[in-house]
C-alpha cells in the first residue's frame, strides 16, 4: 500500500524551516528594509516580522481590523526564527522587547 501526503499549503510570509500551520487568512504583507515584501497569515506575519531588521507590516484591504497591529505587537516578543532551537545569548537572537528590558535594567 503506499501512501501520499500531500503538502499543506502555506501562506508566502511562511519561512520553509518553520514548521507551523497558517492560522488564519492572508491579512497582511510584511516588507523588509530593501522593500521586497511577502503577504501572510498574522502567525507567519509576525514570525516574519520579528526576523527582519527594518521590517514592516501593512494590512490588505480585506484584513480583519486591527490584524497590522497584532502583527506588529506579537513579533516584537518573538525571537528572530523562533523555531530554531538552541541557546541564545546575543541581542540579534532576542526578541526587541527582551532587549528593551536587558537595556532599561
Amino acid at each position: 500500500m503506499v501512501t501520499v501526503q500531500h503538502a499543506t499549503r502555506r501562506c508566502p510570509a511562511a519561512h520553509p524551516d518553520d514548521p507551523t500551520l497558517c492560522a488564519g487568512p492572508v491579512a497582511v504583507t510584511v516588507l523588509d528594509a530593501s522593500n521586497a515584501g511577502a503577504q501572510g497569515c498574522e502567525h507567519h506575519a509576525a514570525r516574519l516580522l520579528a526576523s527582519l531588521d527594518g521590517g514592516r507590516v501593512y494590512p490588505l484591504p480585506h484584513a480583519p481590523a486591527g490584524a497590522a497591529i497584532r502583527v506588529f505587537t506579537t513579533a516584537d516578543t518573538l525571537r528572530p526564527f523562533c523555531w530554531v532551537d538552541g541557546p541564545r545569548t546575543h541581542p540579534s537572537q532576542l526578541s526587541r522587547a527582551e532587549n528593551r528590558t536587558r537595556h532599561s535594567l
